[in-house]
């Protein structure tokens, strides 16, 4: 299994939204620069996520995108299905195929019951990890926070 950059720089994204900003709208353009990921790429996978119900959009000024649940109630299964569609190891064991089409060996496979395995243990962990656990590894690894840019304080 290879993971697309739709969603690890959707992950990364996300994980960005969590650890600056927590639940204000973030605008793209600073996800962009601390990513390092195209603005424009990142507007197609948003309207992904947007669409699966992970993400919320603000327009305006004081506008951008923001998480439409707390960190803690998104895992990282849940960003990759909506970026990639399900997590699979191989073809033969999804749940939802693609085609109809059914392996000769399917029910006297060894190896599909491995992969099927490996699979649903993948899907556990990827289900279990949130957004925060994704944050919590951040501070531990001495990831910087960005201040916001949009408050400017005179005293």
């Amino acid at each position: 299994m290879r993971l697309s950059t739709k969603s690890r720089y959707g992950l990364r994204a996300l994980f960005d939204i969590a650890y600056n900003s927590g639940n204000l709208p973030t605008q793209i353009q600073d996800i962009s620069r601390r990513q390092e990921i195209s603005p424009r790429y990142l507007e197609q996978i948003f309207q992904s996520l947007k669409k699966n119900g992970i993400l919320k959009s603000k327009r305006g000024p004081r506008g951008g995108y923001y998480l439409s649940r707390s960190p803690e109630l998104i895992t990282v299964r849940e960003i990759i299905e909506a970026t990639e569609g399900d997590v699979m190891l191989v073809e033969c064991v999804a749940s939802k195929r693609k085609k109809k089409e059914n392996c000769t060996f399917s029910g006297h496979c060894v190896t599909q019951t491995v992969w099927n395995e490996a699979g649903v243990l993948l899907n556990d962990y990827l289900g279990k990890l949130t957004l925060t656990d994704l944050c919590e590894r951040g501070q531990a690894l001495g990831v910087k926070k960005e201040q916001d840019h949009r408050f400017v304080y005179y005293i």
